[in-house]
């Protein structure tokens, strides 16, 4: 970064996501002032990012700054398998719940999530950002079908972006395609109002995501 330069996405979105990409990677310690140096603005917003980071469970305090959060196997399980109860249930609520707009969405959401499969394929692993952006629209508008504001409340607590993102950068040529097959699975069961199947292919998803970090997960540091 060059001395003087502005930074256009403000503090919380630049510091959450040099932690998703690994710029800022698990056990770094963050400090305000360094921050503020970097980003070349004041400490105030800094401040105020890192409040926000926390709450996010992107970063634990320090007696002195911050740390970026580092996961254990154990924190893996857990974060998953809330996932999987929560998202399954969205699921569930969205087939019963759904719109025509809701459906036209989520199939939108997949059809670009595909597109972006076959760009980052097709371009030696570039786009890794469009996959990981695709795929959450995808995710959301499950959660809209489902108009539970309060289940949307605590699934962004649950979601964590650098272990999705990471996700990712791990899976294959065919996991990916299995990913956007499982999408429309997913779709499928909840157009036809299949309460039960939209829930058993949302969870089996999510421990599909969950086994494949806990295979990688000795990774999380290394590759930093």
């Amino acid at each position: 970064m060059l001395v003087g330069e502005v930074i256009e996405l403000d503090p919380y979105e630049y510091i959450k996501e040099a932690i998703i990409k690994g710029k800022y990677g698990p056990g770094m310690r963050l400090t305000e002032e360094a921050l503020a140096k970097e980003l070349n603005i004041s400490r105030t917003p800094i401040r105020e990012a890192i409040q926000q980071l926390l709450s996010d469970g992107l970063i634990t305090p320090l007696k002195r700054g911050v740390i970026v959060r580092e996961f254990t196997k154990d924190d893996i399980r857990q974060i998953y398998d809330l996932r999987a109860v929560l998202e399954s249930y969205a699921a569930s609520e969205a087939a019963f719940r759904r719109t025509e707009k809701d459906l036209q969405i989520m199939k939108e959401a997949n059809e670009a999530y595909k597109r972006a499969v076959d760009r980052y394929l097709q371009h030696e692993d570039e786009g890794l950002d469009d996959i990981m952006t695709t795929n959450a629209k995808f995710h959301d508008a499950i959660l809209t079908a489902a108009q539970n504001n309060y289940l949307r409340f605590h699934l962004e607590r649950v979601v964590v972006l650098p272990l999705v993102f990471n996700s990712f950068h791990w899976y294959t040529k065919q996991e990916l395609i299995r990913s956007f097959d499982i999408h429309n699975n997913i779709y499928n069961a909840i157009k036809h109002q299949e309460f039960e199947r939209a829930k058993t292919a949302l969870r089996e998803h999510v421990y599909l995501a969950r086994d494949h970090v806990l295979k990688h997960s000795s990774k999380l540091k290394k590759e930093r």
